[in-house]
Parts: C-alpha cells; sequence; structure tokens
C-alpha cells in the first residue's frame, strides 16, 4: 500500500530483567529498529514490561502474551503500545472481549500470531497442514472474534518456520485482506534458514 516499512525485533532478556531488558532495546535501537517485542510470560513479566514501558521512551513496546488474557490486560494498563496476542488460546469470548475492550479504550492495536505450527487442528485437517489458505483463514477466524466486540485495530501476522511458505502465506492474506501485516519467520533458531 505504499507504507512505510517498520524493522521489529524481539528481546531475548527475561523481561523480568528490566535493566538487561532496557540496555538490549537501547542496542536494537541504535542498530535501526523501530518498534520492540518484550515476551510477558507471568504477572512479575507484566509489572517488569510497565516498569520497562515508563523508562524507555525511545521506541514503541509490544507485550507478546500467550495464554493469560489478565497479562494483557494489565500491560495494556502499563502503557503498551501493542499487544500480540491468539485469541485461540487466550481463553474463552469473554477472555477475548475484555483484552478488546481495554485495547479499544486506550487505543491500542492487536497483533494477531497465526503460526504454522500451532494452527487449530480442523484448519490442519481441512487444507492438509499449514497452508497459505488454512492460516489465512485462522487469523480471519480471530479477527471475526475481534470485531465481534467492536474491535479492528488488528495486525494480521502469519507464520512458519519454512521461509517459503512464509512468504507464500504473506502474499496470500495480502491479496484477501486489507489489515497491516507483521511479517516474521517463527523459531528462527541459529539453524534454521529464516535468520536474516
Amino acid at each position: 500500500g505504499g507504507n512505510r516499512v517498520s524493522i521489529q525485533s524481539m528481546t531475548n532478556t527475561d523481561t523480568r530483567d528490566v535493566e538487561a531488558s532496557l540496555a538490549q532495546i537501547e542496542r536494537l535501537r541504535a542498530a535501526g529498529c523501530d518498534i520492540v517485542r518484550l515476551a510477558v510470560p507471568d504477572a512479575g513479566a507484566a509489572e517488569a514490561f510497565g516498569e520497562i514501558r515508563r523508562r524507555c521512551d525511545s521506541l514503541p513496546l509490544v507485550a507478546d502474551i500467550h495464554f493469560d488474557y489478565r497479562i494483557a490486560v494489565r500491560c495494556a494498563e502499563l502503557g503498551a503500545d501493542k499487544i500480540r496476542i491468539n485469541p485461540g488460546n487466550i481463553g474463552g469470548k469473554d477472555k477475548v472481549a475484555a483484552v478488546a475492550r481495554i485495547c479499544r479504550e486506550r487505543r491500542i492495536p492487536i497483533r494477531i500470531g497465526v503460526n504454522g505450527g500451532s494452527l487449530e487442528k480442523d484448519l490442519a485437517e481441512k487444507y492438509g497442514g499449514p497452508s497459505p489458505e488454512a492460516l489465512y483463514e485462522s487469523a480471519m477466524r480471530h479477527a471475526g472474534l475481534l470485531n465481534e466486540f467492536d474491535f479492528d485495530d488488528i495486525v494480521i501476522s502469519v507464520k512458519s518456520s519454512s521461509v517459503s511458505d512464509a512468504v507464500a502465506a504473506n502474499r496470500y492474506v495480502a491479496e484477501k485482506c486489507g489489515y497491516p501485516l507483521h511479517v516474521g519467520v517463527t523459531e528462527a533458531g541459529p539453524r534454521r534458514m529464516g535468520i536474516i
């Protein structure tokens, strides 16, 4: 769409280690990073995220949430610039509604993260695995759930540990919907081909 591409990276520090996380964020900023994501696996990490947010004014910070909607709500309260969730593993509709409500009130975008390795069983069976079509349908299912709660400030992420599959899935999603994309490769460890 002609929009600027923003470079995002994720810290690999323990978010509860505020000083180490702040130091790594600064190194990322100096290297040209525009947005930084931090893992927030528990309540202690959420409070540390809030302290990092208070002390870091150089970059937007994304709270990466898995499974516990209360942590997403808390990070929104603490000033997260974006919340990353997979609505399918955050809990029932009431829990997704709580996250959507606070993010809508505070104008915080939600990134829907769909990974080939954690694709819903029914979609894996329907498409024979994590195809671009399956990843798209999963993302739209989750976006539709947020839409039910009057939330549409959404970024879509469809990832695979296979670079070619990730590229194909992102191209497919870009053709089918107008949501902004977070493009990346999941599980991009030292032995993976996804490292840039």
